[in-house]
């Protein structure tokens, strides 16, 4: 029986009896790039985690400052319109809801709406979920969208007595805001004024107050408080201010004089008026008055 022929192909060709070198997988070049590669990759995972902080309110998260300022930009225009209306300073309402929500990326903000971990209390009748904070299973608002939210942490504040000698302040002393926030009650950690005043100054939300009163903007406040030992002295020198400015507002012929911390929102209420109808008496078209001012009541 004759031998048969090995096949061979362009693909399998016959063997010659040398030594063929196999070819390289990667070649040096090759090798060289992909290691620096993963490097530069490396380099910026770690300068992303120097970049983030925790954020601890009713959410214990990690967020990097990227995240912070997106947070920011999202609703700088929301807190402005709610310090135009109600007096709560958009710095400190930016500030909040960055600490409280975790730049939005928390639970109650995520399923909820919920950026001020504002608490159901006695006497709410809208939706509400279920999150564990200071004890489990507590019961939180929930909102339609994040806007709702801000709204009701303004009227949250406004409407409750403790709160009453923040808005007798400066209306951009975020300082003052954030000690007589944590004395008031808002939150149990000890160091929640030093936070909100420290994202305040390191992202200048303080520049949001001060477009809203057309102020230049001249920098963070110059510290007055010591937020971990004078707290005290805060409220007094509040009660001092609630007092002054008590005597200094007229209700003769039917007006109120515009004192320090006034907004139309707390006029209006004051006389069982509408901020609307509170602007159609005085021809007003925005939210803006200013101290001295006469405004009609009648």
């Amino acid at each position: 029986m004759p031998k048969s022929k090995p096949l061979t192909t362009s693909r399998y060709p016959a063997p010659t009896g040398k030594k063929v070198k196999e070819k390289e997988l990667v070649s040096k070049s090759e090798y060289r790039a992909q290691v620096q590669k993963e490097e530069v990759e490396k380099k910026k995972v770690e300068k992303k985690k120097s970049n983030s902080e925790v954020l601890e309110a009713t959410s214990r998260l990690s967020v990097t400052s990227d995240n912070i300022r997106d947070y920011i930009h999202t609703y700088k225009e929301t807190a402005k319109e709610n310090m135009q209306t109600y007096g709560v300073p958009a710095s400190i309402k930016l500030a909040q809801g960055v600490l409280e929500s975790g730049s939005g990326q928390g639970t109650l903000s995520r399923n909820a709406n919920n950026h001020f971990g504002i608490k159901c209390h006695q006497g709410w009748e809208g939706e509400s979920v279920r999150h564990t904070d200071d004890a489990p299973d507590e019961c939180f608002r929930k909102y339609d969208n994040p806007k709702d939210s801000y709204t009701d942490h303004s009227l949250f504040l406004s409407k409750r007595g403790r709160y009453n000698d923040l808005f007798l302040l400066d209306k951009d002393d975020y300082e003052g805001w954030a000690v007589g926030l944590k004395k008031a009650g808002y939150a149990t950690d000890p160091r929640y004024a030093d936070k909100l005043i420290s994202l305040i100054e390191r992202y200048e939300l303080y520049k949001y107050d001060a477009e809203v009163l057309n102020k230049k903007v001249t920098g963070p406040r110059p510290r007055t408080i010591s937020t971990a030992t004078d707290s005290t002295s805060v409220a007094s020198n509040t009660k001092t201010t609630s007092k002054s400015s008590q005597t200094s507002t007229t209700k003769k012929g039917g007006t109120h004089t515009v004192v320090k911390g006034d907004t139309l929102y707390n006029i209006s209420k004051r006389y069982n008026l509408t901020v609307e109808q509170l602007q159609k008496l005085n021809k007003l078209t925005s939210n803006t008055i200013s101290i001295g001012q006469t405004l009609k009541i009648k």
